[in-house]
C-alpha cells in the first residue's frame, strides 16, 4: 500500500500566507518562507503553494518568492495561481517548483493540460479543481471559487486525467475553511472513477477529519491548512495519530 500524504498549504496573497473560510475572510497568518521552512522540518510530504489572487488579478506568480521557498525546503512543492501557459510553469518550475497546479486557465483552455504534460511529463501536472454543490451537481468553480461555470465536477476530473494530469486536488467550497470535515462520500465516489491520485482538500479541522478522509473518502492525500496554521497540532504529531489509527504514512 502506498503511503498517504500530508500536504500543507500556503495560500499566499500579496506575499503573505492567508486563510479564509469559503474562499473569504481572509486573515494573515504568517510569512510564507518560515511557515514553508517549519512544516518541512516537522515532516510534511509535500508543500503547496497557490497564489491565490493572481487569476483575478490578471497577472503571473511572484517567482521570487516561489524561489525563496524553494531554497528553504527539501520536499516535493508544488505551485498554482496565474499559470496560463506553458511558458508560465517553465518559469517557476525554473525556480525550484517540483509539480505546477493548473485551475481556472485550464477550464479556459483544456490543452494546457495535454501541452505541458505532454513536455514535462504527468508528474508534474496538478490539476486543481474548486467545486460546489449546486442542488444534486458538484460544479466547477474559476477565479479563486468567484465564477460559478456550468461543467460538472467528475467530467472534468475524467477530461483531466485523459489530457495528462498526473494528479487532482479537489477542494470542496462549501467546507472550505469550515474545518466541518471533508465531504467524504464526494471523494469516495472521484477516486472510484480515476486511476490518478486524489489530494483532499476543504475542511479539516481535525484528527478525524483527515483520518476520515484517508479512509472512508478514498483520498491519497490531505491538504491542510488552518490546523497547522494556528498551531492546534505539527505535522508531526498528526500522522504519528494517523499512524496507530492504521493509516499507513511516512513517519
Amino acid at each position: 500500500m502506498v503511503a498517504k500524504r500530508i500536504i500543507p498549504c500556503l495560500d499566499v496573497k500579496a506575499g503573505r500566507t492567508v486563510k479564509g473560510v469559503n474562499f473569504v475572510g481572509l486573515q494573515d497568518v504568517g510569512d510564507a518562507v518560515e511557515l514553508g521552512r517549519m512544516y518541512a522540518a516537522q515532516g510534511a510530504d509535500e508543500l503547496v503553494y497557490l497564489d491565490i489572487s493572481a487569476t483575478v488579478e490578471e497577472r503571473n506568480t511572484f517567482t521570487s518568492l516561489v524561489e525563496k521557498i524553494a531554497r528553504n525546503i527539501n520536499i516535493p512543492f508544488t505551485v498554482g495561481g496565474g499559470i496560463s501557459s506553458i511558458d508560465d510553469a517553465a518559469r517557476l518550475l525554473d525556480v525550484g517548483a517540483d509539480k505546477i497546479s493548473i485551475n481556472s486557465a485550464a477550464v479556459r483552455n483544456p490543452r494546457l493540460i495535454d501541452e505541458i504534460a505532454s513536455k514535462y511529463g504527468s508528474q508534474f501536472v496538478v490539476l486543481a479543481i474548486d467545486a460546489k454543490r449546486v442542488g444534486d451537481r458538484w460544479l466547477i468553480t474559476t477565479h479563486g471559487g468567484r465564477k460559478l461555470t456550468e461543467r460538472e465536477l467528475f467530467a472534468w476530473a475524467r477530461e483531466g486525467e485523459e489530457r495528462g494530469a498526473g494528479e487532482i486536488l479537489l477542494t470542496s467550497m462549501d467546507h472550505d475553511g469550515t474545518r466541518d470535515g471533508y465531504p467524504c462520500e464526494l471523494f469516495d465516489s472521484l477516486s472510484r472513477q480515476l486511476s490518478i491520485p486524489i489530494i483532499a482538500s476543504g475542511g479539516a479541522g481535525s484528527v478525524d477529519d483527515i483520518y476520515n478522509v484517508l479512509s472512508a473518502g478514498r483520498a491519497d492525500a490531505a491538504l491542510a491548512a488552518s490546523i497547522f496554521h494556528y498551531g492546534e497540532i505539527t505535522v508531526g504529531e498528526l500522522k504519528r495519530q494517523l499512524h496507530e489509527r492504521g493509516i499507513k504514512v511516512r513517519l
